[in-house]
């Protein structure tokens, strides 16, 4: 979508909608790019409803206010509504594997000293992490896989490692977590399923202690589909993206709620 295109029209497309005591319109473009805030955080939107106002074959523009709109990439929207019809927008949200948004504070359990439990919620301020669902382990190998899954960087730069399994659905967790002295004859490793339009199967990360390197890994059953070696981890989040991210989270949801036709787009 072009941005320069778009801030010089909207003015035009929109002026006849703004009451007439407002000088100013605001407007966000949502076009599968990462949103940051004020203090240069990236930061997940939270869906909003309006009503359609533009349709054309570059965007979709949607009136969410008064004097505000939010301008939808027209090639990323999962319906393609009707001028006047009202709609839930769903922008893409980072999320964790429990289903929740990965911004979402985390609650945990505390205890005064009388022994009475009480819950605490805390949030840092720009995080948005995405936890393995595996128990602390013992081996450091495992460990330190678990925090580079976690913290490392996905190659769209917005998501970290994890962000993308959960976005390629991966599901029914399994680890390795050997003791020092079995490091060699049982290496530590991480399995999990998704299913995505690249790959549906199981995917295997297997550290190799020899090399100092991971091996990655794709079975159907008990075919292996395919098998990348020496994988450091710095190209941990690009091998995988390359195996099973099939892009489709970028899709703006769009549900039709009133006054237009349904017209999926695939």
């Amino acid at each position: 979508m072009d941005h320069a295109a778009i801030r010089a029209q909207l003015p035009a497309l929109v002026s006849g909608l703004i009451p007439r005591n407002v000088r100013r319109f605001k407007y966000k473009v949502y076009d599968g790019q990462p949103r940051t805030s004020a203090l240069g955080f990236h930061v997940d939107p939270e869906p909003f409803k309006g009503k359609v106002v533009v349709s054309n074959d570059e965007a979709i523009i949607v009136q969410t206010g008064r004097a505000e709109f939010a301008v939808l990439d027209r090639s990323l929207t999962t319906e393609a509504p009707d001028v006047g019809g009202k709609v839930l927008v769903t922008p893409y949200i980072r999320r964790r594997f429990d289903g929740e948004r990965a911004d979402t504070p985390e609650t945990r359990t505390e205890y005064h000293s009388d022994g009475t439990p009480y819950t605490m919620k805390t949030m840092v301020l720009g995080a948005a992490p995405a936890k393995l669902p595996i128990p602390e382990p013992r081996c450091p190998e495992l460990g330190s896989l678990i925090q580079q899954l976690e913290t490392l960087p996905a190659p769209d730069g917005f998501r970290c490692i994890t962000h993308m399994l959960v976005d390629a659905g991966a599901s029914d967790f399994t680890w390795v977590d050997p003791l020092p002295s079995n490091i060699i004859s049982t290496p530590p490793a991480i399995g999990f399923s998704v299913s995505t339009a690249k790959f549906e199967g199981r995917v295997s990360i297997l550290y190799d202690r020899g090399v100092d390197a991971y091996a990655v890994e794709l079975k159907r059953g008990d075919e292996v589909i395919e098998r990348r070696e020496m994988v450091h981890f710095d190209t941990l989040g690009g091998v995988l993206e390359s195996l099973i991210d099939d892009g489709r989270w970028r899709l703006i949801q769009v549900e039709i709620l009133a006054s237009g036709r349904r017209q999926t787009r695939h």
